[in-house]
C-alpha cells in the first residue's frame, strides 16, 4: 500500500535525526554574540513559569515537612527570646545592682551574671538544635527538588530535547539548586532572626520608653522603602547572572561534548572567542549585582545611623533632665545596636533571595513543560502474538506530521507493514524516513492519523509495553558507562551472562568483545569511548536482539561499520530479523538485500513500493539509485 495525496512539500533542510534545519540544540547555542532584531541568543531558550507556579513548587517542596519547618521555627522563636533578653539584664545591674552593691549586696549583680550565662548558653543549645532540624529540612529539599528535575528531563519527549540544551538542564540541576540551598541554609535564618529581632526589640524600646520606641519603629520606614527599591533593581540583575552562567555552562559543556571535532576543525581560537564574550557577560551581571548590593548598604547605614544618632541624643536628654534611668538609657542603645547590625546582613538575604527567586522560577518553568508524547491514560495491552513468528503488523492510517520549527515533514500517509516483514526505506536526505522510525517508535506523535501495531493505537499502549515491542537501532550507538555486558542487558536487565553471550555470538559481537581486557567485564567508559564506532555499533545490535522485539527499527545502524564489519551484520541479520517486523532505514544500498520489500521515498511520500529485484530490473529512482551504487562499488 502506497502514501499518499496532495504532499506539501515540507522545509528544505530536514536533518534525518530531527526536526528540519538541524536538530542539534548545539547549534541555537553556538553563536554568542547579540543577534540582530532584538533576539537574545542567552534568552531564546527560557521557559517562562507560568503565573503562580514559583509558590506551587516552594510549597510542595517544604509541605511534607511542616512539622521540621514548624520545629525550626520555634527553636529560632526561643533563641531570639534567649538573645534579646541580654540588654534587659544590662539594665537591672545598673540600676539595681550597682547600687545594691555599693550596700554590700551581691545578690543583684551574681543573679545578673547567672542570668547572662544561662541565656547565652541557651541561645547557643537552641541554635544548634535549629541548625540541625533545619539543616536536615534543607537537605531533603533539595534531595527532593533534583530528584524532580532530572525525573521530569527524563520523561520529557524528544521534541523538547532537540531544543533545550543539556547545558541548561545542567544548569537547572547544579547552579540554581545551589542558589535555593544558599537561601535555605543561610539566607532564611538571616531573615526570620531579622524579623524576629525587629518584633522583639521593637516591642522592648516600647516598653522601656514610649518615645525611644515609636523613633526606632518610625525609623523601618524609609528601611522599608530602601528594600522594596533594592529588591525591584535586584530581580532585573539576578534573572540576567541565571541566564549567563547557564549560557556559560552551556558553551563550556558543548565544546567538551564535540572536542573532537573541535580539534579536527580547528576550532579552538573561535570557541574561546565565544566563551569570552559568554564569560565576559557574567563578569557584567555579577558586577550588577554587587553594585545593587552597594547602593542598599550605604543607604540603609545612612538611614541606621542617623536614626541611632537621633535616638541616642533623645535618651541623652531624658537622662539629664531625670525622665530616664541611665540602665534604661543603656539597654535602649545595646538595643539599637542589636537592631540595625543586621540590616546589613539583610542584603545578603536579599542577594540570597534573588538569586534563588530566579532560578526557582526557571526550575518552575521547567517542571511546568508536559511532554508532547504523554503516557496513556487508559493503557491497554497487545493482543497475543497471531503466529508463531513474533512479529506484529504495522499501519500508518493517514498519518500527517510536521515538526514545530518547519513545515509538513509527512502529508497524509497510508502504509501498511504485514508481520513479519522486512521493509527497506531508501531516499534521498530529508525524504522523511527517520520521520517514519521515529513515528513507529513513538519519539513523537502524528499530527494527525494513528500508527497502529498489531490494531491498537500507540497512543494507548503504556510505555513499557512499547519499548519491550518496538526497539530502535540508531546511527549513533550510544553506550552508557558500565561493563559491555551492561550495555547489552539493558533492554533486558534480568537476562543471564550466558543469554547475554549468545545475543553476541549471534550478532557476531563475540569475537572482539572476547579481546577486551575483561571479556565483557570490560567497562567502556564515557559513551563507549573505549571501543570503536563499529564495535559500539555490534554491541547495540546484540542489545536489540537480545530485547526480542516484536519490531526493530534500524535507522542508518550499519553506517558505522566498515564494509568486512557490515558484512558480518548482514549475515547475523537473517537471525535476528527471522519473523520479526523490520523496518531498515538505509543510505547504504548493500542493507536492502535482505529486504522483502523497499519502499523509496520522496518529500516524505512513498513513490515507489515493491520487492527489490522488480525494482531493480525496472527504470524508476531505486533502479538510478541501485546501479550508481553498483558503479561506485565497482569503481
Amino acid at each position: 500500500m502506497t502514501s499518499s495525496t496532495t504532499a506539501k512539500p515540507y522545509a528544505d533542510g530536514e536533518d534525518e535525526d530531527g526536526p528540519p534545519g538541524g536538530s542539534a540544540p548545539a547549534a541555537a547555542e553556538a553563536e554568542p554574540a547579540p543577534a540582530p532584531r532584538g533576539d537574545d541568543p542567552f534568552d531564546r531558550d527560557s521557559l517562562p513559569a507560568p503565573e503562580g507556579a514559583t509558590g506551587v513548587l516552594l510549597r510542595s517542596l517544604l509541605a511534607p515537612r511542616r512539622a521540621r519547618v514548624a520545629v525550626a521555627a520555634l527553636l529560632l522563636l526561643l533563641q531570639q527570646a534567649a538573645v534579646q533578653a541580654g540588654p534587659l539584664l544590662v539594665a537591672y545591674a545598673i540600676d539595681r545592682g550597682v547600687p545594691a552593691f555599693r550596700a554590700h549586696d551581691y545578690g543583684p549583680l551574681i543573679a545578673v551574671a547567672v542570668g547572662y550565662a544561662l541565656c547565652g548558653l541557651g541561645a547557643g543549645l537552641l541554635q544548634y538544635a535549629f541548625i540541625r532540624v533545619s539543616a536536615r529540612v534543607n537537605q531533603d529539599v533539595l534531595l527532593d527538588l533534583r530528584g524532580r528535575i532530572f525525573r521530569h528531563a527524563q520523561a520529557l519527549s524528544v521534541d523538547f530535547h532537540e531544543r533545550y540544551t543539556s547545558g541548561r538542564l545542567i544548569s537547572r540541576s547544579t547552579t540554581d539548586v545551589e542558589s535555593l540551598r544558599e537561601l535555605l541554609s543561610e539566607g532564611l535564618q538571616e531573615l526570620i532572626g531579622v524579623v524576629l529581632a525587629f518584633v522583639y526589640i521593637s516591642a522592648m524600646l516600647l516598653w522601656l520608653d514610649l518615645g525611644l520606641g515609636g523613633l526606632a519603629v518610625f525609623s523601618f520606614v524609609p528601611l522599608y522603602l530602601l528594600v522594596r527599591l533594592y529588591q525591584r533593581r535586584a530581580a532585573v540583575v539576578f534573572s540576567t547572572r541565571s541566564t549567563a552562567i547557564a549560557a556559560v555552562i552551556v558553551k563550556f559543556a558543548e565544546t567538551m561534548n564535540g572536542i573532537r571535532p573541535v580539534r579536527a576543525f580547528r576550532r579552538e581560537r573561535a570557541n574561546d572567542a565565544d566563551f569570552r564574550v559568554l564569560n565576559r557577560r557574567h563578569e557584567r551581571s555579577n558586577g550588577d549585582a554587587m553594585l545593587e548590593n552597594a547602593r542598599y548598604v550605604v543607604g540603609s547605614r545612612l538611614v541606621a545611623n542617623t536614626a541611632v544618632a537621633g535616638m541616642v541624643l533623645w535618651g541623652a536628654y531624658q537622662v539629664a533632665s531625670g525622665t530616664m534611668a541611665l540602665g534604661v538609657l543603656a539597654a535602649a542603645v545595646l538595643y539599637l545596636r542589636r537592631l540595625y547590625d543586621p540590616i546589613d546582613r539583610l542584603s545578603m538575604f536579599l542577594n540570597s533571595y534573588q538569586s534563588a527567586a530566579a532560578s526557582l522560577e526557571k526550575i518552575a518553568g521547567l517542571l511546568a513543560q508536559t511532554p508532547s508524547v504523554p503516557q496513556a491514560q487508559n493503557p491497554v495491552e497487545l493482543p497475543a502474538l497471531r503466529s508463531q513468528h513474533p512479529g506484529r503488523e504495522v499501519v500508518f492510517d493517514g498519518v500527517r506530521f510536521a515538526y514545530r520549527t518547519g513545515g509538513e515533514v509527512l502529508p497524509r500517509f497510508d502504509l501498511t507493514i504485514p508481520a513479519g516483514q522486512t521493509v527497506a526505506v531508501v531516499g534521498s536526505t530529508g525524504a522523511g524516513k527517520s520521520t517514519l522510525a521515529k513515528l513507529l517508535a513513538r519519539l513523537y506523535d502524528p499530527t494527525e492519523g494513528r500508527v497502529l501495531l498489531d490494531g491498537v493505537e500507540l497512543r494507548d499502549l503504556a510505555t513499557a509495553e512499547l519499548r519491550r515491542g518496538v526497539v530502535m537501532v540508531t546511527q549513533e550507538a550510544f553506550l552508557f558507562s558500565g561493563t559491555v555486558a551492561e550495555n547489552i542487558a539493558i533492554g533486558r536487565p534480568d537476562a543471564t551472562r550466558e543469554e547475554i553471550e549468545q545475543a553476541a555470538k549471534a550478532i557476531g559481537a563475540h569475537d572482539f568483545i572476547s579481546t577486551l581486557p575483561d571479556g565483557y567485564d570490560t567497562d567502556v567508559r564515557k559513551r563507549g569511548g573505549r571501543i570503536s564506532a563499529g564495535q559500539r555499533q555490534l554491541v547495540a545490535f546484540a542489545r536489540a536482539l537480545l530485547a526480542d522485539p516484536a519490531v526493530l527499527i534500524l535507522d542508518e545502524a550499519t553506517s558505522s561499520l566498515d564494509i568486512p564489519g557490515e558484512r558480518a551484520v548482514q549475515r547475523a541479520m537473517d537471525t535476528v530479523l527471522h519473523g520479526r517486523t523490520a523496518v531498515v532505514i538505509a543510505h547504504r544500498l548493500s542493507t536492502v538485500e535482505i529486504a522483502d520489500r523497499v519502499l523509496v521515498m520522496e518529500h516524505g511520500r512513498i513513490v515507489e513500493d515493491g520487492p527489490p529485484e522488480r525494482l531493480i530490473a525496472g527504470e524508476g529512482r531505486f533502479a538510478g539509485l541501485h546501479r550508481a551504487w553498483r558503479d561506485s562499488v565497482v569503481g
